[in-house]
């Protein structure tokens, strides 16, 4: 587990790319699209709330960014048809795709094991673990078209000290990292695209909020604060740190 502290509140260029963050109406995956956009990506931002997309898509817009395009989908429910459009989409409209990060995230209960709702535990592990590997399985043909391209996984704290009480977020974090690194191995040899897991920390995001109803969120950095590593991974500066896991604060 290594730090990327360094790259904190640093510029990076994206000019020229395409990079798909889902979740892009969360707090960390606004802040994100946005900071992408503004580091010269083209954006697809996708999220499952097309008046949300739109507001962030108009940020974008209106900062004078790479006009984004707009993928909606409900991770909860997606079927294969959608995941096969999706890639069908950003082959027609782009012929490749040069990052990918994994933002969008389920908090579920906090609650003891016993009492795990388990609807909600199969939703949280559904959306948290199932569908980042579908989504990097469907897409893989259009990452591998990009000459640098770069699959970030947002993981957690939760992976490396585990705590009682968080259930399935925890279960599918963990389970997250293994995915990232067993795709980093078994593509090893290709070199593309580059994996990464990385956890931003304490963001004062509203689903930190849930988790820490009694928290002051003055004291949490905005999520605007840790975008910089994940900059860096996606830029061309990026391929010169190997696949792993790393802690953005």
């Amino acid at each position: 587990m290594t730090s990327l502290k360094q790259h904190l509140g640093a510029a990076f260029s994206l000019d020229g790319r395409v990079v798909l963050v889902t979740g892009a109406t969360g707090g960390f995956g606004r802040a994100l699209s946005l900071a992408c956009a503004r580091a010269g990506a083209t954006v697809v931002l996708c999220g499952r709330n097309g008046k949300k997309l739109d507001r962030v898509y108009d940020e974008i817009e209106a900062a004078g960014g790479p006009r984004p395009a707009i993928a909606t989908l409900d991770l909860a429910t997606a079927t294969a048809v959608d995941y096969d459009a999706l890639a069908r989409t950003i082959d027609a409209e782009f012929g490749r795709l040069d990052g990918l990060v994994h933002a969008a995230a389920l908090l579920g209960d906090r609650t003891p094991l016993e009492q795990y709702d388990v609807p909600t535990w199969c939703r949280v592990l559904h959306v948290n673990l199932t569908v980042p590997f579908i989504l990097t399985q469907v897409l893989l043909p259009s990452l591998r078209k990009s000459t640098d391209a770069a699959v970030v996984f947002v993981s957690s704290g939760v992976v490396h000290n585990p705590r009682p009480f968080w259930g399935a977020y925890a279960v599918a974090k963990t389970g997250l990292a293994s995915v990232r690194e067993l795709w980093a191995q078994e593509l090893e040899r290709a070199g593309r695209p580059r994996f990464y897991s990385v956890n931003p920390g304490r963001m004062r995001t509203p689903m930190r909020a849930a988790a820490y109803p009694g928290e002051d969120p003055a004291t949490v950095p905005a999520p605007e604060s840790v975008c910089g590593p994940f900059l860096y991974l996606l830029s061309a500066a990026g391929g010169a740190t190997a696949g792993g896991y790393f802690d953005a604060q």
